[in-house]
């Protein structure tokens, strides 16, 4: 079911990107012009209340700058959606030693190759980085998480497999702790948030980790 989820997902990006591709050819700007983005907006899910107010903001452009041409509005789209992109937060990880960071999502988002993607920037940082394998279920995730830290020369922390994640976490915090570490990246199994056993699972993992460091995650 997820898989065509995401498959879904990319043919709506694919068919979105042609059209527009072929919408922003050296054409003059048009009622049809307008009509055509709107559905192809729609379409790419970014809702139709977002989708009026983005219009509404490039015609106010085109009249404003004397816009003719869909090649020129092109370049007033992709700044008007950039602007409307919330900023991204400021990662603040100095206030604990170590600072602990619970990587959670849906199944197959990406946490494990996130972590490491995480863990070579913040060695590269010059931090001292420990990885944590509790993702306990899913087949050859401690695997990969621990053939990441080998590549990257950091140490993993890992339990049995199907084992007790919560376990796997705390061992992690107080490897952290007597290592002297800067950040401890745990990695956990994917869920979603409909499941209402793997998020309890995945409350106690919180909680565990507060338990074995005040504050944290």
């Amino acid at each position: 079911m997820f898989n065509k989820w995401i498959e879904g997902l990319n043919r709506t990006r694919k068919v979105a990107f042609g059209r527009l591709a072929t919408l922003f050819g050296a054409t003059e700007i048009s009622a049809e012009t307008w009509d055509e983005l709107e559905a192809i907006l729609i379409q790419a899910d970014l809702g139709v209340e977002t989708t009026e107010s983005i219009l509404a903001a490039l015609q106010e452009q085109v009249m404003r700058d004397g816009l003719t041409r869909t090649d020129e509005l092109q370049a007033s789209l992709r700044a008007e959606l950039i602007d409307r992109l919330d900023p991204s937060p400021k990662l603040d990880l100095e206030g604990h030693k170590p600072a602990i960071v619970l990587v959670v999502g849906v199944n197959g988002s990406g946490k494990t190759t996130t972590i490491a993607k995480l863990g070579r920037q913040f060695a590269l940082q010059g931090k001292k980085v420990l990885l944590a394998a509790a993702d306990t279920y899913r087949a050859a995730a401690v695997d990969q998480l621990q053939v990441w830290g080998e590549r990257l020369d950091l140490p993993v922390i890992a339990g049995q497999p199907e084992g007790d994640p919560g376990a796997v976490a705390y061992d992690a915090v107080q490897a952290g702790l007597s290592r002297r570490m800067d950040i401890v990246l745990i990695d956990t199994a994917g869920r979603l948030h409909t499941r209402f056993n793997l998020m309890e699972e995945l409350k106690k993992v919180y909680r565990v980790v507060g338990k074995a460091l005040p504050g944290a995650p």
